[in-house]
């Protein structure tokens, strides 16, 4: 399909696998979309820029890839930020079109319905849109696909109209007669408000004229503040709506100034934020931010996963008010003729962004089409893209052949640049991602042959011999059973799963044995870390069990992040500590008991705050103490293994020291956590150096039931 995609400073349409309708989420084939030209045009500009200005406006970016390069080294961040920078970005979030495909769990759609959509990230400027439920909304018959595209800005201007909560008569003011402030004049207008609008442009105050607007103001020429007070009888008006862009601070001191007593100011666009007391405090005004469609945004239980807010206590969510400014159209209280000023092909998309550059005659809004919507059978869609530069290098030894599923920032910031530099062992052939963009930008960075949305063409490739899955950890489970199922070797990230259904169908998968069975093996990469490697020389010829600490400094994580969700952190994370305890006894575990912190309030939990007493069949005892509630600033990591009168310890896998052991004391300027060194191991079982797995089977089901019952267990 063809997408919209901003590099550097410049968009172009570029070709990328389409996407599928996963569960809870709606595939649109969109017939036109819309352009912001105020928060859109903001990232095509900072694009455009050099990084060195980039980061002087963001120094928040700045302490993030210091904070990366202490903790992963230069070169891995390097390649993290030069993937994000050299693979451009998707715009859009305003789109119309007709729904081809429905994911499970949704209702109240069907294919053939024509409908709106909303949401940065998903209702992208491309041929095909998978979008959650929740953003979607139907199109009235009466209205085009052209105006139904602009629902989201629609949905921005209406919050901030309920925002404001004037009554029959009030007076406002708006101002920037943008394509935000000229839907909320008219919103305003058809709720029986007295509006004002003020810009710098003469074109669009004429418009504002046009649309109804009792008066119009241009501050470089007229005296704003005065002609608005006089306007509302001498004591200010009721609330002025914000809706310009700016970074200075003036404006919105003079929207302060033109408010009565007690009057309110509703910031929906951009301002300088040095706010002068005086402007506000004898007046007693409000200040109200509207936060971009409604209830409901930024919240991934009802954008995400689909839950509604109940209509008694919350009547205008995001999609409801989607909804209403569609129906405002449909009956031609709000209209759009005079706004869309320019329609472009999607082959023609960088000119529609070079056309909002313009200082002069800049267009209100634009309007991208994709030809008329059809509904097409699911296989007449392209989900695969082949990388035109992919070149077949040929090698004196035997290379694997794998293939990438799920493209996130751990894969490609950690596991892709280890492999490259494993390229006489690896070869990356395909990227598979829900996003299309994201897989092929993947593909060309790192030399795949081709992108896809679709895991049967990985699954069905002959030439792929492993697949590393680094997806959300929900869908492990699954994703590990069809690749084994189809044959291929298996890495899978941690954790193997995340339920203990999804386990048993591994487990029976290989209920009559691993031989002669494709590989599988689990991202416990501690284990293959030059520390544990070196502490388990000493540890394999103790004479006594051992006794060993682990402390997981793991940091505090918001009540709403995913990782608690599908097993949480100990699942998700705390798998790790429990296999390197396994790995150093090298015993089977005989019993695990569990505490758990109880906190006084919601802040923390106790499910990410665990003291687990593992003890094993050889007599040794292991505590793994995984806890959110220290400092950041403290080391992360800590390891601390006693025997027969001998003691070492790791320290954030940077430093290695032992007591009454003669080791070779190790010291690394950052975290080196194993996870190149796991690779090796796991090219030598594939390749047939190593006869063995890189990690017992045995060892993969204990791990990873270990850590079921450490959840199960409440403490």
């Amino acid at each position: 399909m063809k997408q919209a995609i901003l590099k550097k400073g410049v968009v172009y349409p570029q070709s990328t696998p389409a996407p599928n309708a996963s569960n809870g989420n709606i595939l649109v084939k969109i017939a036109s979309s819309c352009i912001s030209a105020g928060t859109e045009m903001s990232g095509v500009k900072s694009s455009g820029t050099n990084i060195i200005q980039r980061a002087l406006k963001q120094p928040e970016n700045v302490k993030k890839v210091l904070d990366a390069i202490k903790s992963d080294g230069l070169k891995k961040t390097f390649t993290k930020v030069k993937s994000k920078l050299d693979g451009g970005s998707a715009l859009g979030y305003s789109a119309s079109g007709v729904i081809i495909d429905l994911g499970t769990g949704v209702e109240g759609f069907k294919v053939g319905d024509e409908v709106a959509i909303a949401g940065v990230g998903y209702a992208n400027h491309a041929e095909y849109a998978e979008v959650p439920k929740n953003l979607v909304v139907k199109k009235p018959k009466g209205i085009t696909f052209n105006e139904a595209s602009s629902v989201a800005l629609g949905a921005i201007a209406m919050q901030g109209t309920r925002r404001a909560a004037l009554t029959l008569g009030e007076s406002c003011v708006v101002v920037g007669a943008g394509i935000l402030g000229l839907l909320t004049l008219q919103m305003l207008k058809a709720s029986g408000i007295r509006v004002c609008v003020l810009d710098l442009d003469e074109g669009r105050l004429n418009i504002a004229n046009e649309l109804g607007a009792e008066m119009t103001l241009n501050p470089s020429r007229d005296n704003s503040v005065s002609d608005v007070v006089n306007w509302a009888g001498g004591r200010g008006v009721d609330c002025v709506i914000f809706t310009a862009a700016t970074s200075s601070s003036g404006p919105l001191s003079d929207a302060f100034k033109m408010c009565r007593i007690k009057g309110t100011v509703i910031l929906v666009g951009v301002s300088g934020m040095e706010i002068n007391r005086a402007d506000i405090y004898k007046k007693e005004l409000d200040f109200k931010v509207s936060t971009s469609y409604g209830p409901g945004r930024y919240d991934v239980e009802y954008e995400e996963k689909g839950h509604d807010y109940p209509y008694a206590y919350v009547r205008w969510t995001e999609q409801r008010n989607m909804q209403e400014y569609l129906r405002l159209i449909d009956i031609q209280a709000i209209k759009l003729d005079r706004l869309i000023d320019a329609t472009y092909k999607i082959d023609n998309v960088t000119n529609a962004y070079e056309s909002l550059k313009i200082e002069t005659q800049r267009p209100l809004m634009v309007i991208l089409t994709y030809g008329e919507p059809e509904i097409f059978e699911q296989t007449d869609i392209n989900r695969r893209i082949d990388i035109t530069s992919y070149v077949e290098k040929s090698a004196s030894n035997k290379i694997i052949k794998f293939a990438l599923v799920g493209a996130g920032s751990f894969a490609t910031g950690m596991h892709l640049p280890n492999i490259k530099e494993l390229s006489d062992r690896f070869k990356l052939h395909a990227v598979c991602n829900r996003s299309g963009h994201k897989a092929t930008s993947v593909a060309e960075l790192f030399g795949a042959k081709y992108a896809t949305t679709n895991i049967d063409d990985v699954l069905g490739d002959a030439e792929i011999e492993l697949v590393l899955i680094a997806t959300r950890h929900d869908s492990h489970g699954e994703l590990v059973l069809k690749a084994l199922e189809a044959g291929k070797h298996v890495f899978v990230e941690k954790p193997l799963a995340t339920t203990q259904e999804q386990l048993d169908k591994i487990k029976h998968f290989y209920h009559d044995g691993i031989e002669g069975k494709p590989i599988l093996f689990v991202g416990f990469n501690r284990r293959f870390s030059k520390y544990a490697q070196e502490i388990n020389k000493f540890t394999q010829k103790r004479i006594n069990p051992l006794f060993a600490t682990y402390r997981m400094n793991a940091g505090h994580a918001p009540s709403d992040s995913w990782i608690h969700d599908d097993g949480g952190r100990i699942v998700g994370e705390g798998c790790h500590i429990i296999d390197l305890m396994n790995f150093i006894t090298g015993s089977k575990l005989e019993s695990l008991t569990v505490q758990s912190l109880t906190p006084v309030n919601s802040n923390f939990s106790s499910s990410d705050n665990k003291s687990i007493a593992l003890k094993y069949v050889d007599g040794s005892v292991c505590v793994v103490n995984y806890f959110s509630v220290g400092n950041k600033g403290f080391a992360k990591e800590n390891l601390e293994v006693h025997f027969d009168g001998k003691t070492i310890v790791m320290d954030d896998y940077i430093s290695l020291r032992g007591y009454g052991v003669k080791l070779k004391e190790i010291k690394t300027a950052s975290s080196e956590k194993g996870q190149k060194e796991e690779l090796i191991f796991l090219y030598d079982s594939l390749s047939g150096k190593n006869p063995h797995w890189p990690i017992e089977y045995s060892d993969l089901i204990q791990t990873t039931e270990a850590t079921f019952i450490s959840v199960a267990d409440k403490g």
